[in-house]
């Protein structure tokens, strides 16, 4: 069950974090992984860990903002047929503390950033026959979190989108849905802290994994076995749905 073998699947933000959990699970069931990444060399680690493994991966440069650069890569790229919006950056601030520069900068790189890999890959699935998308969405998406205006934002646009490419390419056997994770436990979060909160670390960590019912953070390996499920063939019912993998935050956190 759940056999990635003979899929092309492409990755972005495949690096680190979530989407190197979903880039080595996917890989372990046999698909050809393409990482994309703003830095190519930041995600060679994770293709060396793969090929270790006995998988197959191959890691690409790109700036996912930028239309060009995205139609350029899945052109070297050439056969999809799983694609995973994974690529984004977060933001700390309300409307009024928000500049445009910032807001602007999240917009281009988790909106902007998904839909130029929509347009770069959804012919490809369509050549190929048909496929998945996934998109990485977020609880943001659908309630309301401090400081956090840009970010939400941005993954409200994320379900969305995960709707009306469900609906418009149903006909042509192109399944789309999202994931919405509470907060997980990856060197992004490790580095926020540190940042924000020099000799607190320990201290900030518990209070940030209890804010959640089950009282800690998710492991991306959670994530990534989920998408595993949802990019695989024994998920071919499902599409234009959003799944919480929240530990209980939306419906719980009373």
């Amino acid at each position: 069950m759940f056999s990635l073998k003979g899929k092309s699947a492409v990755i972005t933000g495949g690096g680190s974090g979530i989407g190197k959990a979903i880039s080595l699970c996917f890989a372990k069931q046999g698909a050809a992984v393409h990482i994309i990444e703003l830095n190519a060399d930041g995600a060679s680690e994770t293709v060396q860990e793969i090929k270790a493994a006995g998988g197959n991966a191959l890691a690409y440069g790109c700036d996912v903002s930028r239309q060009e650069q995205v139609l350029d890569t899945f052109n070297q790229i050439g056969s999809v047929d799983i694609l995973v919006n994974n690529a984004g950056i977060a933001h700390i601030g309300k409307a009024d503390t928000t500049s445009e520069e910032d807001f602007v900068k999240v917009f281009n790189v988790n909106v902007k950033g998904a839909y130029n890999c929509l347009y770069a890959a959804i012919p490809l699935l369509k050549k190929a026959g048909g496929g998945v998308i996934l998109n990485m969405a977020s609880i943001a998406a659908v309630v309301g979190i401090t400081d956090r205006f840009a970010y939400s934002m941005s993954k409200g646009a994320i379900y969305a989108m995960t709707l009306s490419v469900a609906r418009d390419y149903m006909a042509d056997h192109i399944r789309c849905n999202s994931i919405s994770p509470a907060r997980v436990h990856t060197p992004f979060v490790d580095g926020f802290i540190a940042k924000n909160y020099a000799g607190q670390e320990e201290e900030i960590f518990e209070k940030l994994s209890k804010s959640q019912p089950m009282g800690r953070m998710g492991k991306p390996e959670e994530v990534a076995n989920l998408a595993l499920y949802l990019c695989s063939d024994e998920s071919g019912f499902i599409t234009g749905n959003d799944y919480p993998l929240d530990g209980g935050f939306i419906k719980l956190n009373n």
